[in-house]
């Protein structure tokens, strides 16, 4: 099974992405980790990317790639994977699809989970964390028991800033024009399964797992 895992931010990847890990034994392959290992690590493409980031420039695609190419080639990915965040747009999934067919393991299914914008906007701006213990609560959906103070050790919660409403918001529309692309790519090419991200985390993750296996 080799898998992109596609929903806009508080859609809830990361958690089903972890169960999906788990249930199916692959790796997650997420970009991020990949290219700061490789900078830690000192490895040519992370010395190519490091000397862009120190410009405070992005990291072209063809950085990104190679760093993907490297990553898919051990062993642990040899019964498929699960990619996070990549790619966040059609030019880098065109690029991605060569590169794969080059490897002869093109992606077998594409996996958007939706969620309505509202209720993206609660479960993003209604996050609380606490100060003391990082516990985290929603004021629309798991409120602590006395307002801003944590049940678990009464410390005082607070909103982080990229949990307010203008960053999410401006975070949801970059989102819209970039990302959201993709699930009509994905549709176009036959490997698209929607799974609508509502309910708890058990039954969105049954929704994912019946689809990928075509129940």
């Amino acid at each position: 099974m080799r898998l992109v895992l596609l929903g806009a931010p508080g859609a809830g990847k990361g958690t089903q992405a972890k169960k999906l890990i788990e249930k199916y034994s692959i790796p997650q392959i997420s970009t991020g980790d990949i290219l700061r290992k490789a900078v830690a690590d000192g490895t040519p493409l992370g010395k190519e990317a490091k000397a862009v980031m120190d410009r405070g420039e992005l990291v072209p695609d063809s950085i990104v790639l190679g760093l993907v190419r490297e990553r898919l080639k051990r062993d642990d990915c040899r019964n498929g994977y699960i990619l996070d965040g990549f790619p966040r747009n059609t030019a880098q999934a065109e690029a991605l699809d060569k590169m794969l067919s080059t490897m002869a393991a093109a992606l077998t299914v594409a996996v958007s989970i939706d969620v309505d914008k509202n209720d993206l906007m609660k479960r993003m701006t209604g996050r609380r964390t606490c100060k003391s213990c990082q516990q985290v609560y929603n004021i629309y959906f798991s409120p602590p028991k006395k307002e801003g103070v944590c049940d678990k050790c009464g410390g005082a919660l607070f909103q982080r800033d990229d949990d307010k409403e203008e960053t999410i918001r401006k975070r949801l529309d970059v989102y819209e024009a970039q990302t959201a692309p993709l699930i009509d790519y994905y549709r176009r090419k036959g490997i698209l399964k929607s799974i609508p991200g509502t309910g708890s985390i058990e039954e969105i993750f049954k929704k994912v797992c019946n689809a990928l296996e075509g129940k």
